[in-house]
C-alpha cells in the first residue's frame, strides 16, 4: 500500500514518500519514484507514474478544445494559460510568434500538455481551417458577443492576444466569432491568463466530459 497522498488542501505539501509494501507490477510506475517518493505537482491518481504514462492517459481523455495565445511581445502570461489548459485536458496549446516564453508560471505542467508553435497568426488560422476548428477570439472589442450568453462550438480554438494590446488585426479578421467576458468594475481588461481560464471553463461547462473529471 502506498503512503497517503496530498489532498486539495495541500497536506502534505511535499507529495508522498517511498512506496510502502510490495511494489506494483505495472509498467506505468516509475522505479525511481517508487523508491524515492513522488513530490511532483500531480493528482493522486498519477502518483508514482512515469511522465510518459501520465501523458498517454491524458491523451485518451483530451477534449476537442484548442487554445492559442499570441506572443509577439514576450508575454509573461503564457505559463498560466498552459497550466490551466492542462487542468482542463485541452488538446493543444498553440503559441504564436516568439518561441521563447517564461515557463515558470506553467508549474511544470508543460511537460504534460501538448504545445505547438506557429510563426504567424496566418499560420495558426491555416492550421485551424485544416483541422476543422472554429476560431473564437476572446477580447473586449465593439461587437463582441458575451461569452456567458454564447454557445461555443465543440471543435473550437480559443484565441487570445497579448496583455495590453489584445488580439492582433489578423486574429480579429480571421476569427469566425469574437466573444468578451462580462465585467462590472473599473478595470478595462482582465489579465489574459485569468481570461483564458474563464473562457476555457465556459467551453468545459458546455462540452466537457464531466465523467472523466477528478
Amino acid at each position: 500500500m502506498s503512503a497517503p497522498g496530498p489532498t486539495e488542501w495541500g497536506v502534505p505539501v511535499g507529495g508522498v514518500g517511498p512506496w510502502i509494501g510490495p511494489l506494483p507490477d505495472d509498467p506505468r510506475y516509475d522505479a525511481a519514484l517508487l523508491r524515492d517518493g513522488d513530490t511532483r505537482n500531480v493528482v493522486d491518481a498519477y502518483r508514482y507514474w512515469t511522465r510518459e504514462a501520465i501523458v498517454a492517459d491524458i491523451d485518451n481523455r483530451r477534449h476537442a478544445l484548442h487554445v492559442a495565445i499570441e506572443n509577439f511581445g514576450q508575454d509573461a502570461n503564457i505559463g498560466g494559460v498552459v497550466r490551466t489548459a492542462n487542468a482542463f485536458a485541452v488538446d493543444t496549446v498553440h503559441i504564436v510568434g516568439r518561441r521563447r516564453w517564461n515557463r515558470r508560471g506553467a508549474m511544470v505542467t508543460d511537460r504534460y500538455q501538448r504545445l505547438r508553435h506557429h510563426d504567424h497568426t496566418a499560420e495558426l488560422l491555416s492550421f485551424a481551417a485544416a483541422a476543422g476548428l472554429t476560431v473564437v477570439a476572446v477580447d473586449i472589442v465593439p461587437g463582441a458577443a458575451r461569452i456567458e450568453q454564447t454557445t461555443l462550438p465543440r471543435d473550437c480554438l480559443l484565441l487570445f492576444g497579448q496583455e495590453g494590446p489584445g488580439i492582433s488585426e489578423d486574429a480579429r479578421t480571421g476569427a469566425a466569432l469574437t466573444v468578451s467576458i462580462a465585467q462590472f468594475g473599473s478595470t478595462r481588461s482582465i489579465n489574459v491568463a485569468v481570461a483564458a481560464g474563464i473562457a476555457m471553463h465556459a467551453w468545459i461547462s458546455q462540452h466537457g466530459d464531466m465523467g472523466s473529471a477528478w
